[in-house]
């Protein structure tokens, strides 16, 4: 069954406003009775002083007159043998009233009588006294003044009871209203969301649980953005993968035939010649045979190799490799062997990679004559390795710059994009984490990696 929040909201506000209009009630009733009983000890108070202060002497129709004000109540007394009644109404009036109590202090409120064309609660005493033993005395409240003290002590309870249950309820429909309609407007939002409209949703002037659900179907949206975008990324990389795989198998072959050459030539002319340009062929073509493997590798759920390796040498590879490239771009590149224990748990060739693709990164933001320095550090307390990258180029475009590690994504007009992803798939396959930061008008990358793999 559909159950309405506007429903949700209106129907425990009724249960609550029936139990305020319940204990109005019930509170009603008993200011009511606190009354009748305030008016029932006036009376047994008038009732007694007669009774004990007239025991030895008679009671005048004087005394009567000069009670009425105090209590309220007229009076008629019937002396004993006598059909002369006398009292305040007047009138030789004998309330007809049958049940006559003979103790004040039994005395109560009687029923509603008409007496001369007027409603009293009448009731009688009987006296006990030596001057007035015999006599009746009837007391004869005006329903009047009975009402008006009911209404004066239940009017009060009413009318709070009223005003909170109707401002409840005024409450409870503008707050479902309200709800409601930024309900609506939030599942009008996620249609379009549905509908493949990603644009965000206005946040709310309030600050409540809606605008923190208007906030997170925003976030949501951005992620189904991105979730699309990668998706793109991700088939146009599998098209890739698919005609570029054959590609590049073949030239590896061709690489791999080369690099034998090269080889070959460097012993047979090791003593003869300088051999320093052979080995910086040799060189370049080991990088030109990484740069392919990346098309092999990214993408692809690769398995980590467990084994002991030295972050340090693997810089040091890395350094040496690219040192050429920078001397020819008149780029200085500062790298000092760190005297701490740098080993960990990991695949050499993935890490070797890693380090390669982000230290090539560097030297080609740093540009000529830039600046490159490379540094490891070991936490011995959270048993982490730390490699920081940092270059002087002037760091990535803003409109790329949160999107730095996704395939096909870069800054660089000749670039392809896929030498950081390739880094973050390595790291985060070591149970690593990378990312990077502008520092001082330089651009950091900052590896962190754990001596054990998770």
């Amino acid at each position: 069954m559909r159950w309405r929040i506007r429903s949700q909201l209106l129907v425990p506000v009724l249960l609550l406003l029936a139990g305020v209009v319940g204990v109005s009630i019930w509170t009603a009733i008993a200011a009511a009775e606190r009354a009748r009983q305030q008016i029932e000890e006036r009376l047994r108070s008038v009732a007694r002083f007669l009774s004990e202060e007239f025991a030895k002497r008679r009671i005048s129709p004087e005394v009567l007159r000069m009670l009425k004000p105090v209590s309220g109540a007229d009076y008629v007394l019937v002396r004993h043998g006598s059909e002369e009644p006398l009292g305040t109404l007047g009138e030789r009036v004998v309330p007809p009233l049958d049940e006559v109590c003979d103790d004040w202090r039994q005395l109560r409120i009687g029923p509603p009588l008409l007496v001369e064309g007027r409603t009293y609660l009448c009731s009688g005493l009987r006296l006990h006294g030596e001057a007035n033993a015999g006599d009746t005395l009837f007391i004869l409240y005006p329903e009047a003044l009975w009402r008006g003290a009911r209404w004066e002590a239940v009017q009060p309870i009413l009318i709070l009871g009223g005003v909170v249950g109707l401002a409840s309820v005024g409450l409870a429909l503008g707050l479902g209203r309200d709800l409601s309609r930024r309900i609506h407007e939030l599942q009008h939002r996620t249609g379009l969301i549905a509908a493949g409209d990603f644009s965000p949703l206005p946040l709310p002037g309030r600050e409540d649980e809606l605008r923190d659900l208007a906030r997170s179907v925003n976030d949501m949206a951005q992620q189904l953005a991105q979730l699309q975008e990668t998706v793109r990324r991700t088939e146009r990389l599998r098209l890739l993968g698919q005609v570029s795989g054959g590609l590049v198998h073949q030239l590896r072959n061709g690489l791999t035939g080369i690099r034998l050459a090269v080889q070959l030539s460097l012993q047979e002319a090791a003593g003869r010649i300088d051999t320093a340009a052979l080995e910086v062929a040799l060189r370049q073509l080991t990088l030109l045979e990484t740069h392919l493997k990346r098309f092999l590798d990214l993408g692809r759920g690769q398995t980590v190799k467990k084994a002991v390796c030295s972050l340090t040498a693997l810089v040091t590879e890395a350094v040496d490799l690219l040192r050429p490239q920078c001397r020819h771009a008149g780029l200085t590149l500062h790298w000092q062997p760190t005297t701490d224990d740098t080993t960990l748990v990991g695949d050499a060739a993935q890490l070797g990679q890693m380090i390669l693709n982000i230290l090539g990164n560097a030297i080609e933001a740093a540009g000529p004559g830039g600046q490159v320095r490379v540094e490891l550090q070991h936490d011995a307390a959270a048993r982490w390795q730390v490699l920081t990258v940092t270059d002087s180029g002037p760091g990535p475009p803003a409109a790329i710059a949160e999107r730095l590690f996704e395939p096909f994504v870069t800054g660089k007009p000749e670039g392809i994009g896929l030498g950081l992803a390739v880094a973050r798939q390595a790291a985060e396959a070591h149970g690593g984490t990378i990312h990077w930061r502008r520092v001082k008008d330089q651009t950091e990358f900052r590896i962190e990696l754990p001596e054990r793999l998770p």
